[in-house]
């Protein structure tokens, strides 16, 4: 049995795996920052947003989004005509896990009314996110392959928040958009009120 070493030159002198390089980079494609919108909105074609088959996979990052009103969710939805509609019908899962700042409590747990199942809903990324000076929430979303005519449109996200009630809460959510349309727009909105402020920046990965 062979027994390979590998110390703090294995990747840069590294000649079997090819270039690192070539296994993907990120561009950066449209940053868009909120104050006081209703909703931010990426939709191919419009002032500079490519959201179609030049990338197999799209990045969203969220900087510091933080509402106007309290306690509501941080949510999203796409578009099969070019954001004349936000409507496609998701299927996803969802849990979360939360610590209190006075270390009261910790918590892991599935949230039912978060999930979707076939519905046209705005997806939730993230719920409670309070509106104190200080709150805010910040996550990343991952859109696969929205331009398949084939294939159903999964997404993944991540985001922590400032919860209202002063804990840091992290969401996880997964689905997928049952459509063989292209997905060629998205939106992002609190449940109520608007984005009062933060940025949201869309990249594709090469």
């Amino acid at each position: 049995m062979s027994i390979i070493k590998l110390n703090n030159q294995a990747v840069k002198n590294a000649t079997e795996f090819g270039s690192i390089s070539s296994l993907g980079s990120m561009v950066f494609i449209k940053k868009l920052t909120a104050s006081s919108s209703a909703t931010l909105s990426f939709v191919d074609g419009s002032d500079g947003v490519t959201l179609d088959n030049t990338y197999k996979e799209y990045l969203f990052t969220f900087n510091n989004m933080h509402p106007a009103n309290n306690s509501i969710e941080f949510r999203f939805n796409g578009s099969t005509d070019s954001g004349s509609n936000y409507n496609v019908t998701k299927t996803s899962s969802c849990f979360e896990s939360a610590h209190y700042e006075n270390d009261s409590l910790t918590n892991f747990r599935y949230r039912t009314d978060l999930d979707l199942a076939q519905s046209t809903a705005f997806q939730p990324l993230t719920s409670d996110v309070g509106n104190l000076a200080d709150e805010c929430t910040s996550g990343i979303l991952r859109l696969f392959n929205p331009s398949s005519t084939t294939f159903v449109k999964h997404y993944i996200s991540t985001f922590n928040c400032y919860v209202a009630n002063d804990q840091s809460q992290e969401t996880f959510v997964a689905g997928y958009m049952n459509t063989n349309s292209v997905i060629n727009a998205v939106q992002f909105k609190f449940s109520s009120g608007n984005i009062d402020a933060g940025n949201i920046c869309l990249y594709g990965i090469a």
